[in-house]
């Protein structure tokens, strides 16, 4: 799931070398104050065109992670934007590696893109092929939103809606959910993890938080912040837009324990109880 396949059509290969990339300065393999390699190097090492290199830059710039400086290349200016305001930074890493440690692993997510999720997925996969971790069993189910819904963001700014933003928002889904389950039954057909399963389905809802549920323990909930930011679609244009960005969402953490009372427990379980009753009476 680290080097899915796809070329340079469709914007999967942008999507890959970004997804890559956010991943390299999210593990600490380039650390904030640090050099991205040369844009040439990049698309030697990804297999890409200059193009798709400059586009992914141009990506990561709108989001945040870097800013490039005149004369002295790409610099890298924020790591693992997802993080607990009490937790500090790579919550949401930490709680995926322990969830991970269990034999039986379950993982049930909504949110808008599946776009984090296989970032931190590709991850997990990666440990269970070096023999770090080996469960018996993994079972994921991702909930998104409909696509036939018209949805608030990604939309133009001062207004109006242009299809190609929700068609971008959709294939981008599209391509990660793709990741995740081609990575995951990889596991699986190389008989690394005996049982695999991934379900996906589509709601008519629009999520304004994403929310992780890990073993029937843990659930992790942040809020999507929505900011201005440019898009630049496959031909090359550029569009202002209000939009949101998951990965500046502050995650909080929720732990249930022995007493059926404590905040921990009742926020897992009545997130449970909610996801559930999407999956089974909403989902299209």
């Amino acid at each position: 799931m680290t080097n899915p396949p796809g070329g340079e059509g469709g914007g999967e290969a942008f999507q890959r070398v970004a997804a890559a990339l956010r991943t390299a300065m999210s593990d600490g393999t380039y650390t904030v104050g640090s050099l991205l390699p040369p844009q040439r190097d990049l698309a030697e090492r990804y297999e890409v065109s200059r193009d798709t290199i400059r586009r992914v830059v141009r990506e990561l710039v709108s989001e945040g992670w870097i800013e490039p400086r005149q004369g002295s290349g790409t610099k890298v200016v924020k790591v693992q934007r997802i993080h607990s305001v009490v937790q500090g930074p790579g919550l949401l890493r930490t709680v995926v590696n322990a969830a991970f440690l269990a034999d039986v692993v379950t993982l049930d997510v909504f949110s808008l893109t599946a776009e984090t999720l296989s970032t931190h997925l590709s991850a997990q996969v990666r440990r269970v092929r070096e023999g770090e971790i080996r469960p018996s069993r993994i079972a994921v189910r991702l909930l998104l939103p409909d696509e036939q819904m018209s949805l608030p963001y990604p939309t133009l700014k001062g207004g109006g809606a242009d299809p190609r933003l929700a068609q971008r928002m959709h294939e981008l889904s599209s391509l990660h959910s793709r990741w995740i389950t081609a990575g995951l039954d990889g596991l699986r057909r190389e008989r690394l993890v005996p049982e695999v399963s991934v379900e996906i389905k589509r709601v008519p809802l629009t999520p304004h938080s994403k929310l992780y549920l890990f073993n029937g323990e843990t659930a992790l909930q942040g809020f999507y912040k929505i900011v201005e930011r440019r898009i630049e679609l496959d031909d090359g244009e550029e569009l202002d837009t209000i939009d949101v960005l998951g990965l500046r969402a502050s995650l909080f953490r929720y732990v249930k324990d022995d007493d059926a009372r404590s905040v921990g427990s009742l926020f897992v379980d009545a997130s449970q109880e909610w996801f559930d009753s999407l999956w089974e009476l909403l989902t299209v």
